[in-house]
Protein backbone atom coordinates (compact mmCIF):
# COMPACT_ATOMS: atom_id res chain seq x y z
CA UNK A 1 0.00 0.00 0.00
CA UNK A 2 1.60 3.09 -0.90
CA UNK A 3 0.57 6.26 0.28
CA UNK A 4 2.58 8.79 -1.47
CA UNK A 5 1.16 11.56 -2.94
CA UNK A 6 -0.13 11.04 -6.22
CA UNK A 7 -1.10 14.63 -8.41
CA UNK A 8 -3.00 12.78 -10.71
CA UNK A 9 -5.55 11.83 -8.97
CA UNK A 10 -5.38 14.92 -6.22
CA UNK A 11 -8.17 16.22 -8.18
CA UNK A 12 -6.85 19.54 -7.53
CA UNK A 13 -7.96 18.56 -3.89
CA UNK A 14 -4.35 18.74 -2.14
CA UNK A 15 -4.77 20.37 1.37
CA UNK A 16 -2.38 17.51 3.21
CA UNK A 17 -2.51 14.85 0.25
CA UNK A 18 1.27 14.22 0.98
CA UNK A 19 2.63 11.82 3.98
CA UNK A 20 0.17 9.49 5.84
CA UNK A 21 -3.53 9.23 5.93
CA UNK A 22 -4.62 11.21 8.81
CA UNK A 23 -5.59 9.31 12.12
CA UNK A 24 -8.63 7.19 12.02
CA UNK A 25 -9.35 6.89 15.83
CA UNK A 26 -10.65 3.33 15.09
CA UNK A 27 -9.27 2.20 18.27
CA UNK A 28 -11.35 5.05 20.69
CA UNK A 29 -14.39 4.39 18.37
CA UNK A 30 -14.73 0.57 19.25
CA UNK A 31 -13.91 1.65 22.91
CA UNK A 32 -16.32 4.21 22.95
CA UNK A 33 -18.69 1.77 21.55
CA UNK A 34 -17.83 -1.17 23.86
CA UNK A 35 -17.81 1.11 27.18
CA UNK A 36 -19.44 4.19 26.25
CA UNK A 37 -22.29 5.14 23.77
CA UNK A 38 -23.34 2.44 21.68
CA UNK A 39 -25.26 4.70 18.76
CA UNK A 40 -22.67 7.22 18.84
CA UNK A 41 -19.39 5.16 18.72
CA UNK A 42 -21.20 3.16 16.12
CA UNK A 43 -21.21 6.21 14.12
CA UNK A 44 -17.76 6.94 15.25
CA UNK A 45 -16.58 3.43 13.38
CA UNK A 46 -18.32 4.26 10.40
CA UNK A 47 -16.68 7.51 10.27
CA UNK A 48 -13.13 6.05 10.96
CA UNK A 49 -13.37 3.40 8.85
CA UNK A 50 -13.89 5.62 5.72
CA UNK A 51 -10.59 7.83 6.39
CA UNK A 52 -8.18 5.38 4.39
CA UNK A 53 -10.24 4.37 1.66
CA UNK A 54 -11.07 8.33 0.97
CA UNK A 55 -7.00 8.89 1.17
CA UNK A 56 -6.27 6.58 -1.57
CA UNK A 57 -8.98 7.40 -3.49
CA UNK A 58 -7.28 10.95 -3.43
CA UNK A 59 -10.23 12.63 -1.04
CA UNK A 60 -7.73 14.20 0.94
CA UNK A 61 -9.98 16.86 2.45
CA UNK A 62 -13.04 14.09 2.54
CA UNK A 63 -10.10 11.62 4.67
CA UNK A 64 -9.45 15.11 7.40
CA UNK A 65 -13.37 15.69 7.78
CA UNK A 66 -14.03 11.59 8.23
CA UNK A 67 -10.78 12.05 10.89
CA UNK A 68 -12.01 14.75 12.62
CA UNK A 69 -15.98 13.24 12.91
CA UNK A 70 -14.63 10.20 13.97
CA UNK A 71 -12.72 11.55 16.95
CA UNK A 72 -15.89 14.01 17.84
CA UNK A 73 -18.12 11.00 17.75
CA UNK A 74 -16.02 8.97 20.00
CA UNK A 75 -15.19 12.13 22.41
CA UNK A 76 -19.01 13.07 22.35
CA UNK A 77 -19.91 9.24 23.18
CA UNK A 78 -17.34 9.03 26.10
CA UNK A 79 -18.49 12.25 27.55
CA UNK A 80 -22.20 10.83 27.77
CA UNK A 81 -21.25 8.11 29.38
CA UNK A 82 -19.20 10.17 31.88
CA UNK A 83 -22.69 11.91 32.23
CA UNK A 84 -24.60 8.92 32.84
CA UNK A 85 -22.24 7.38 35.16
CA UNK A 86 -22.31 10.78 37.43
CA UNK A 87 -26.44 10.64 37.12
CA UNK A 88 -26.91 7.24 38.04
CA UNK A 89 -24.09 7.90 41.32
CA UNK A 90 -26.10 10.90 42.22
CA UNK A 91 -29.54 8.85 42.01
CA UNK A 92 -28.11 6.21 44.16
CA UNK A 93 -26.75 8.75 46.51
CA UNK A 94 -30.28 10.57 46.84
CA UNK A 95 -32.32 6.84 46.91
CA UNK A 96 -29.94 6.11 49.88
CA UNK A 97 -30.47 9.24 51.81
CA UNK A 98 -34.01 9.63 51.48
CA UNK A 99 -34.17 5.75 52.47
CA UNK A 100 -32.06 6.27 55.59
CA UNK A 101 -34.14 9.56 56.00
CA UNK A 102 -37.36 7.71 56.41
CA UNK A 103 -36.37 5.36 58.74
Amino acid sequence: MDNDFNPQNSGGNNSGGSGFPPENYLVWAILSTIFCCLPLGVVSIIKSTEVNSKWQRGDYDGAMRSSADAKKFAMWGAIAAGIGVVLYVLFIVILGLGAALSN
